[in-house]
């Protein structure tokens, strides 16, 4: 597998990557990332086209994904880890 370009985004690294004639794009923020692997399409075969791809709507329904991957995340520690309630305030007697 090969890089054959970035997508530049403020917020997100975003590469393209091609193996054996087939194309895929990977979406990754310091903690997660999203891969989509688009085949060996034809209109996907190069950085240009994946671009016309990854869109504003596209963009925004995988931050969207990371959003649900971070709350899934945390929802699990807490269940594997929970944490013992601790009081506030001292009993007063």
């Amino acid at each position: 597998m090969r890089i054959i370009g970035y997508i530049e985004h403020p917020s997100l690294k975003i590469s393209v990557f091609k193996n054996d004639g087939r194309t895929s794009v990977k979406f990754e923020t310091s903690r997660y990332e999203q891969t989509f692997k688009l085949g060996e399409d034809e209109r996907f075969a190069t950085v240009e086209g994946v671009q016309k791809l990854v869109d504003g709507p596209m963009i925004e329904k995988v931050l969207e994904g990371f959003r649900q991957m971070h709350s899934t995340s945390l929802e699990a520690i807490v269940r594997a880890f929970p944490t013992p309630e601790v009081a506030l305030f001292e009993d007063i007697i």
